[in-house]
């Protein structure tokens, strides 16, 4: 039976209100705060994605040399001619997948659809919008706690499909320099090399270990793979120089060997606490703009059907 609204025996005065205003405005201006952040999201990823372009009027490498005929090397490289408008659409998607400037401009964007009816829904108490606004927000929380619970539960197929992502990113390092960068700090941070293993770096074109790779940085690895000398004043981006050709024990010496794909899952053990924060506080606010959606649109229901009493008392005192 659905919920009616506690009607009193006499018409109310015509400033009273079922709506309450600390909900409305608390809602409005939490939406608020989170379109003006999606609105710098997706200005950023528009400006990364516009710097990227301007430093490179050819587009990628991997792009460049595969359009122009001649598939990985140009003419008489390893690709052949027919090859090369496959090689240019794949590559391009791959790119796209993995650029953090298109993330951030889709993520940007979702935001500001759903914060828009948040803010217009709460300022404007329409009904429809604030259930758009309560409905995505809880598939999208709804998505994050079947992620949580999928990664745990399966966490094997969800180390597969880590693997599989660092190995695309890998693959395509030298197409794109925000993705080369955040690697960078990758391996950095981490102190690592590679997926697995420092011998990863082998699916990169660039850095392939095969006998017939032209490319100077054959057998190589990443600069941000080598150990550096806290008193090194000047970086050697040669340090990885024919790494790959070297056994574990006699890279490790210059390198870390190590993938990081194991050292991500050991810092995820050890810092189980700092994650559960996190992930608390993204799922909080989302609690919240449900919990407030919910208790306003119930309010102006009350408040449309204590409008239509008062019209209706008016024109019948005695009904």
């Amino acid at each position: 039976m659905a919920r009616r609204a506690a009607v009193p025996a006499g018409p109310l005065g015509d400033d009273f209100s079922f709506v309450s205003p600390v909900a409305k405005y608390v809602l409005f201006f939490f939406n608020l705060l989170f379109w003006v952040i999606s609105m710098v999201m997706v200005a950023v990823g528009v400006y990364a994605r516009l710097l990227k372009h301007a430093g490179e009027p050819g587009g990628s490498p991997a792009l460049l040399v595969a359009s122009q005929g001649g598939g990985m090397w140009g003419p008489g490289g390893a690709g052949s001619a027919g090859d090369s408008p496959p090689v240019v659409t794949e590559a391009a998607m791959a790119c796209l997948a993995v650029d953090p400037a298109i993330l951030l401009i889709i993520v940007g964007v979702l935001t500001f659809l759903i914060t828009f009816c948040g803010c217009v829904g709460s300022l404007r108490e329409n009904i429809c919008l604030l259930q758009m606004f309560s409905i995505c927000l809880t598939i999208i929380f709804l998505l994050q706690l079947a992620a949580g619970a999928l990664g745990f539960v399966f966490s094997d197929e969800a180390r597969g499909k880590v693997s599989e992502i660092i190995n695309g990113a890998i693959v395509h390092y030298r197409d794109d320099l925000d993705l080369q960068n955040l690697i960078d700090f990758g391996q950095k941070e981490f102190s690592c090399c590679g997926g697995v293993s420092y011998k990863d770096w082998s699916q990169n074109m660039y850095f392939n270990c095969t006998a017939t790779n032209p490319s100077r940085e054959r057998c190589s690895v990443p600069f941000s793979c080598c150990l550096h000398d806290a008193d090194q004043a000047v970086i050697n981006t040669m340090c990885g120089h024919g790494m790959q050709a070297r056994g574990y024990l006699e890279a490790s010496a210059f390198i870390h060997t190590n993938g990081c794909i194991d050292k991500l899952v050991n810092w995820t053990h050890s810092n189980l606490f700092l994650l559960g924060g996190i992930t608390l506080g993204l799922a909080l606010p989302q609690l919240v703009g449900i919990i407030l959606a919910r208790l306003l649109i119930n309010q102006i229901r009350d408040q449309i059907k204590l409008q239509l009493y008062n019209q209706q008392h008016r024109a019948d005192p005695w009904s």
